[in-house]
């Protein structure tokens, strides 16, 4: 799970954990619109195992039951909004169902030229942007918050795709690293690029991965960084440093990441590692023995995916692993809760779009794609999930918004300086049986 802005060839990222509940939207050409936030202060989130914080972005639909953390849009809540009211308030302050509206028209489906199906992580877009594609384009999209985890998303359709068996998404949002894996497994088809044109306003930094030199198969949806996250009431001071979060002060108050990358990355900048380099399980063994130390000892009471939100709000976590859009929603109503980019520095991501192979919607894949990159749409997206946009151009359009949207563009999580640049990594490439011991030994310590 992650993040952010122009800057270095390694991404932010944002994140995501494991939500317990599977939510869902379809939207049809009559779908109702959502305003763009017109007092949305707060920044946005995940990926990995960032299940639980993208487990839902949404356009609107109603669902019998979301993860707190899911994207729902309903009515006129913007995304912080929603935390507020569903994670802060508290259970009970509104009920789910209610929160998404019902939308009438087409469901989609991968099936015909003039539709789309899109699963993405929760509270990942704006009802708007999907109104307004659908009534721009005449393409009827559907749109879920499939994804609780990346692992957990591929086991879904692993079976299907080993197969070459079509799934029913057309377009999909793995996080950089998974999505490197459906590449390398040829389930990924080549995007359409000479009919999106827009793609010329993806980010510099973002361009040319290892795995996509040719920016062929992906396009990044979202970037972000995870960090600290703390609430000042229960640490009773600030924090700094990784170590903050191993001190016995805080024990029992303390929660992580179920995303290994930014969980145990973290870990290991703060014992001095640069992630970009690390090959091997047995370079990062030692990390790995004081996470799970800290679990055995009661330091770490949790290992969560988004839904760490609520708790930090309310004091029960003193400090935890965390991704910066989640935490700078809650900022705005809970001046005590804070996020920080460790001095060791902190973990960038971000997560894709890929056309998966057997979907035969080449032109509504297009049309979506180059729809988001137009910078006044994807500002429009920033100001909602306020995370990092992978798009040129949003910052300026951002202050054309005016209001909260234009203080955004002085966010310096969304907009960071050099300095702050030159703080964060990403992982490498991991190789296969490597990976499988990284994901063993994390299993092992989450329980999961």
């Amino acid at each position: 799970m992650l993040t952010c802005r122009s800057f270095a060839p390694t991404p932010l990222s944002g994140c995501r954990g494991t939500p317990t509940h599977h939510s869902c939207s379809t939207v049809g050409p009559a779908s109702r619109a959502r305003r763009p936030p017109t007092s949305t202060r707060s920044r946005r989130r995940c990926s990995g195992h960032r299940a639980f914080v993208r487990q839902s972005r949404v356009s609107s639909i109603p669902h019998p039951r979301i993860h707190w953390k899911g994207r729902t849009m309903a009515g006129k809540l913007n995304r912080r909004q929603f935390l507020i009211r569903s994670g802060v308030a508290g259970a009970g302050a509104l009920s789910l169902p209610a929160l998404l509206a019902a939308c009438g028209g087409d469901d989609g489906g991968s099936g015909g030229g003039n539709s789309l199906f899109f699963e993405n992580w929760p509270l990942y877009i704006d009802e708007e942007t999907v109104k307004l594609f659908q009534e721009a384009s005449g393409v009827s999209l559907k749109y879920t918050e499939a994804y609780n985890d990346n692992n957990e998303y591929f086991a879904k359709v692993q079976p299907s795709l080993s197969k070459g068996d079509k799934i029913e998404a057309d377009i999909i949002a793995p996080t950089f690293w998974m999505a490197a894996r459906f590449v390398q497994l040829g389930w990924a088809q080549k995007l359409p690029v000479d009919k999106i044109p827009n793609i010329a306003n993806l980010r510099d930094d973002l361009k040319g991965q290892p795995w996509d030199k040719g920016q062929e198969y992906n396009l990044p949806w979202q970037t972000g960084v995870a960090g600290i996250a703390y609430n000042v009431k229960a640490t009773g001071r600030e924090l700094k440093s990784v170590e903050d979060l191993f001190d016995p002060a805080f024990k029992g108050k303390i929660a992580m990441l179920t995303e290994m990358r930014d969980t145990m990355g973290l870990v290991l900048m703060g014992l001095g590692k640069k992630i970009s380099e690390i090959a091997t399980f047995d370079e990062a063994a030692a990390a790995f023995e004081k996470v799970e130390k800290a679990k055995n000892d009661g330091q770490i009471r949790a290992f969560t995916g988004n839904e760490y939100t609520k708790d930090l709000s309310s004091g029960n976590f003193a400090a935890c692993v965390a991704w910066s859009g989640d935490v700078l929603q809650l900022t705005k109503d809970n001046p005590d809760v804070k996020f920080i980019i460790p001095e060791e520095g902190g973990t960038s991501w971000f997560d894709t779009m890929i056309w998966v192979k057997g979907s035969e919607n080449g032109d509504a894949v297009a049309k979506w794609m180059d729809y988001v990159y137009d910078p006044v749409n994807a500002a429009r997206i920033t100001a909602s999930v306020q995370y990092v946009s992978p798009v040129k151009g949003v910052r300026d359009e951002l202050v054309k918004l005016g209001g909260d949207a234009a203080a955004l563009a002085e966010d310096p999580l969304l907009f960071p300086d050099e300095a702050t640049v030159a703080r964060l990594q990403s992982w490498g490439a991991l190789a296969e049986e490597e990976e499988a011991k990284f994901d063993e030994a994390f299993a092992a310590i989450t329980g999961a």
